[in-house]
């Protein structure tokens, strides 16, 4: 693993109870891996399900945890993103509130401050979810 818990928290903008990935698993040109150790008490958790706004959240922030890895590397600070769109996502089956989810993105388009990711979530090796999110980010 490349990044915990702690480390994660400090390159990604968003704090407890938003944050959305613990760990930073992988990372490369082509694509990063993130991961989130559900706790019941996640502000998505309803009914012993990790919910969907939650899901959108983690392949986002997996994003974020992207960029703010990068730019550690280069002793920099990571542009402030927010989610301008959501496409083609599909959600087959809701992680348990004790599951741990392995996130995993990859850049598909930048442009100009825009970036459209492609993202898929699993637990263990089942998808849970994928989806296209586009990012702006702020100058």
């Amino acid at each position: 693993m490349l990044a915990g818990k702690s480390e994660v928290e400090q390159m990604i903008p968003q704090k407890s109870p938003m944050a959305m990935v613990d760990g930073l698993i992988t990372n490369n040109q082509n694509a990063t891996v993130s991961q989130l150790v559900i706790d019941k008490q996640n502000i998505f958790c309803k009914d012993g399900f990790f919910r969907e706004p939650g899901l959108i959240e983690n392949i986002a922030q997996t994003t974020a945890l992207r960029a703010g890895y990068i730019a550690k590397l280069n002793n920099d600070k990571p542009a402030l993103g927010y989610i301008g769109a959501v496409k083609k996502m599909k959600i087959y089956v809701l992680p348990k509130d004790t599951d741990t989810l392995r996130t995993r993105i990859s850049v598909q388009y930048e442009l100009l401050n825009a970036t459209i990711i492609r993202g898929e979530i699993f637990v263990g090796t089942e998808l849970m979810a994928e989806g296209e999110i586009t990012i702006f980010k702020q100058d």
